[in-house]
């Protein structure tokens, strides 16, 4: 390639960017400008910290409230894991 891209890594970077074309059950992340698992592997955020944002992002387009109270759940989780914070404190 001639960028200094290898073919094979040329590849690679295709096969990620065709596995974010593809949604599998559902569209309700197709009309975002960056999807949850974009900003999730950028950011190196932890399996917790990136649901928090999964179920956030896309409330609206699809489990409403449901999905807001699962981002609270996942931030209660942090809360109790990372910071040993419970609901009585």
């Amino acid at each position: 390639m001639s960028d200094g891209m290898s073919e094979q890594a040329w590849e690679e970077s295709m096969e990620q960017v065709d596995a974010l074309m593809k949604q599998v059950g559902g569209n309700h992340y197709a009309s975002m400008a960056i999807q949850p698992v974009e900003f999730i592997v950028a950011n190196n955020l932890t399996f917790l910290e990136g649901n928090v944002v999964k179920y956030i992002s896309r409330h609206h387009a699809k489990n409403g409230a449901d999905d807001v109270r699962k981002a609270i759940h996942y931030c209660e989780l942090i809360l109790r894991t990372v910071y040993d914070v419970t609901n009585d404190n």
